[in-house]
């Protein structure tokens, strides 16, 4: 199967382990533009969804879904979303489509996170996929240091403004082996919005799409 065969499936998947009758969250980036394909095919199932991203809230009402703010509602039972890189505890590095801030938001209000990725991005330490890291415009220079004082290569994402009008910093060179210690560390840096590390609400569930098929994982 080829990496879009693969995301197709495990968009596919994800569909079982949905709410009828309730609102969904949806991530950002390719894997979760093919969860967003699968739903439209029975968004009469669903009242709608909150979007973690702008480019998610347009893809969604452009299959005619309707998109609600997250205080609009009251619960998400489920988000669905990909992943960068994810551990065998369930611990993500996300952001490479820029939208972790929203995404952490989402996955910190839903009662169950479900991951979908292919293969190739459970990886047994994260870390080769370097750390998205959303700041203050006016801390730049200065999150920059603190993040190569703890060991990073921290680049700026040139060209490249979030939704909330903030910028990225990519940290390369890290081998995480505490991922919920430095994603506390990290966000402890004054100007940092937040970190792609989704230790402390890591997945719950994550639907690996592998040349077997669909594999279920869960922590542990």
């Amino acid at each position: 199967m080829t990496q879009d065969q693969l995301k197709q499936a495990v968009g596919r998947a994800a569909i079982a382990h949905l709410v009828e009758g309730e609102i969904v969250g949806v991530g950002t980036g390719s894997t979760a533009n093919c969860f967003i394909d699968e739903l439209a095919a029975r968004k009469d199932r669903f009242p709608g969804a909150v979007a973690s991203s702008e480019a998610t809230r347009r893809r969604l009402e452009g299959h005619g879904i309707t998109v609600y703010d997250l205080d609009e509602v009251d619960r998400i039972p489920v988000y669905v979303d990909g992943a960068d890189e994810i551990n065998a505890a369930m611990q993500m590095i996300k952001g490479g489509g820029g939208a972790l801030t929203r995404e952490k938001i989402v996955a910190a209000v839903a009662g169950k996170f479900i991951c979908i990725a292919d293969a190739a991005k459970l990886v047994p330490v994260l870390g080769r996929f370097p750390l998205p890291v959303e700041v203050v415009p006016m801390a730049l220079g200065h999150v920059r240091r603190e993040l190569a004082a703890i060991g990073g290569s921290p680049v700026l994402r040139e060209g490249f403004v979030t939704d909330n009008g903030n910028l990225i910093i990519d940290v390369g060179g890290l081998e995480i082996l505490d991922p919920a210690g430095l994603e506390t560390r990290i966000n402890q840096i004054v100007g940092v919005v937040t970190n792609g590390l989704f230790a402390r609400r890591p997945a719950d569930v994550c639907l690996l799409g592998t040349a077997a098929g669909v594999l279920t994982l869960t922590a542990g």
